[in-house]
């Protein structure tokens, strides 16, 4: 509960006046975002900053040392306002370190891996000096998964798919159910089952349509749940200040809820998110953590906008190898992808590369995939609410190019249109829009059961 707490505030926004600054670049906003997977600092000034960084790893702290810039008792007190549950950072400490530079040190709780950077004006951002502090020891998605299933698997002993009475859950759902942690770097691994963009292990060339057919199994199913946007990123917001990565996230923990809870043929069910709390997550690496639990299914929710307040309804989208099947559709795929500008991805470093990279490989047989999930869940969505357009829409959404997994993006409403972000806060439609998409992945597996994973050995 007490990180569930934390993620669910998001980050902490420390504004600071154009006038706190003696003189050089105006500080505009410090703000702070805790995360499992990384904390994050940004800096928003006027002008592009210039900095010097020196990491020490005993005890673990980062030295920043901002150019141009003299410090102010009130930068000092503010900037010093770290959570204490902060999974990375322990405090922060400023000092005027010579007469036109202020040292930044940011005290760790764990050996980190930094990542400081510069981005330059986007949207409604100015110049942004980001420090991303990643932690030696990586958050295993997967590892994650697996210690979450086995908590509901001894608590409830008869839950679908947890194994039979003579089995421990924990070894039936490790042994039978989910690859092991050590194995999903085999799996991923150049010339690998799941790494060759031909695998079918997942894909509709692999997949029987009819319930029973040969090569189903009974298994867990693992959906990946994708709330769009988060931290620096807000997504798109309605006239009423409703901000996308807020109610998408609100939207995903409803499904979340429902899928945990449910089964599909006696197979259990159980949802994974890409992110749990309002920090940013790049489009690259959302792909990367559904391929590491091997998820069956990719489900980005979103809350889509327009130039003017008119348009309205839901709409699901699958990738296209061409082109996009509306003008609409390019536009919107096109307003999705820029999430990595404004969200603030530090395009230096080499896991953006293997991000980058990542997003090139698509097959026809997961877009065959993607289209029938999609069909399902806007046959659902009809029930509870309007649809932008009667059919599944196809663009190049970075997001959607897993590989192996059947992807689509849901756009809940318009939070554009007034009467639709209002919609987007109201407990009975985010809930009975929940309802919507359970059935609608349930309808999908119906005829298209999961095949079992592959074994391998780490």
């Amino acid at each position: 509960m007490k990180r569930r707490t934390l993620l669910q505030a998001g980050g902490m926004v420390l504004t600071l006046g154009a006038a706190e600054l003696a003189r050089g670049a105006s500080i505009m906003t410090v703000r702070v975002w805790p995360a499992p997977e990384y904390s994050r600092v940004t800096i928003e000034s006027d002008a592009s900053l210039s900095t010097k960084q020196l990491f020490v790893p005993s005890p673990p702290r980062l030295a920043v040392d901002i150019q141009g810039i003299t410090l102010n008792p009130a930068l000092k007190e503010l900037v010093a306002k770290v959570k204490a549950d902060d999974p990375n950072i322990a405090g922060i400490r400023v000092g005027q370190f010579a007469p036109d530079i202020v040292r930044l040190v940011v005290d760790l709780k764990h050996p980190i891996r930094p990542q400081v950077f510069s981005l330059a004006p986007v949207a409604a951002y100015r110049h942004r000096l980001v420090l991303d502090l990643y932690p030696v020891a990586e958050v295993d998605p997967l590892d994650a998964l697996i210690n979450e299933r086995v908590a509901d698997a001894r608590a409830n002993p008869a839950t679908p798919g947890a194994g039979s009475a003579t089995q421990d859950p924990l070894d039936a759902l490790i042994a039978q159910h989910i690859l092991k942690p050590g194995a999903v770097a085999a799996t991923q691994a150049p010339g690998s089952a799941v790494g060759r963009a031909t695998d079918a292990t997942k894909s509709g060339a692999a997949r029987a349509d009819t319930a029973g057919a040969e090569g189903s199994t009974d298994r867990l199913i693992v959906i990946a749940l994708d709330p769009g946007h988060g931290g620096e990123d807000p997504g798109a917001i309605g006239p009423g200040g409703t901000r996308e990565k807020d109610v998408v996230l609100k939207l995903a923990h409803l499904l979340r809820e429902r899928i945990n809870a449910g089964s599909v043929n006696g197979n259990a069910m159980r949802a994974f998110l890409t992110r749990d709390g309002d920090f940013f997550v790049p489009l690259g690496t959302r792909v990367q953590k559904a391929r590491r639990v091997q998820a069956d299914l990719f489900i980005s929710i979103h809350a889509d906008a327009f130039f003017t307040p008119d348009p309205q309804g839901a709409s699901v989208f699958a990738l296209s190898q061409g082109g996009a099947s509306s003008s609409a559709a390019r536009w919107m795929a096109n307003q999705e992808n820029k999430a990595d500008t404004v969200g603030g991805l530090n395009v230096q470093a080499k896991d953006a590369t293997v991000q980058r990279a990542l997003l090139d490989m698509s097959t026809t047989a997961q877009i065959n995939d993607s289209l029938k999930l999609g069909g399902n869940l806007l046959g659902e969505i009809k029930r509870v609410g309007k649809l932008h357009k009667p059919r599944v829409e196809q663009a190049s959404f970075a997001v959607l190019k897993a590989p192996d997994i059947p992807s689509v993006l849901v756009e809940a409403a318009f939070i554009s249109n007034p009467v639709e972000e209002a919609r987007l806060n109201s407990d009975d439609y985010q809930n009975k829009l929940a309802d919507a998409l359970m059935r609608g992945i349930q309808a999908y597996f119906a005829k298209n059961p999961p095949l079992a994973r592959k074994r391998t050995t780490s």
